[in-house]
């Protein structure tokens, strides 16, 4: 099964584009958080980001368009895809992604927002 949830804050404002046929493709980068804490030795382990690439397909990516903004809070689930290619100079890069099959925003409406300004 490959199946991935996660919370976390979206890096910087996601970029949206239309392919084939209209079809919308959102992308962002959301960072997730794991708290620091002390082992029983006293020995500190401090907080740990990771960054996730997340892409979001047709319906989910056009509410990625009209609502989701940097520094907003969510939580994604879908699945882990690999790839990788080789770049102008030869050179081969990886790139995982998380392909989001459900998207929930966990950040409070504003009082603008509510209002539709």
């Amino acid at each position: 099964m490959n199946k991935v949830m996660l919370i976390g804050n979206v890096g910087k404002e996601p970029e949206v584009k239309y392919i084939d046929r209209g079809v919308c493709v959102a992308s962002l980068v959301l960072a997730t958080t794991e708290r620091g804490y002390k082992l029983q030795n006293g020995t500190e382990v401090p907080e740990r980001t990771e960054w996730h690439n997340v892409v979001l397909w047709r319906g989910l990516a056009e509410v990625v368009e009209k609502y989701v903004h940097k520094g907003d809070k969510l939580f994604i689930e879908g699945q882990i895809h690999s790839r990788n290619y080789d770049d102008r100079n030869g050179i081969k890069h990886y790139v995982t992604e998380i392909w989001a099959e459900s998207l929930e925003m966990l950040t409070p409406k504003t009082k603008n927002e509510e209002q539709g300004e």
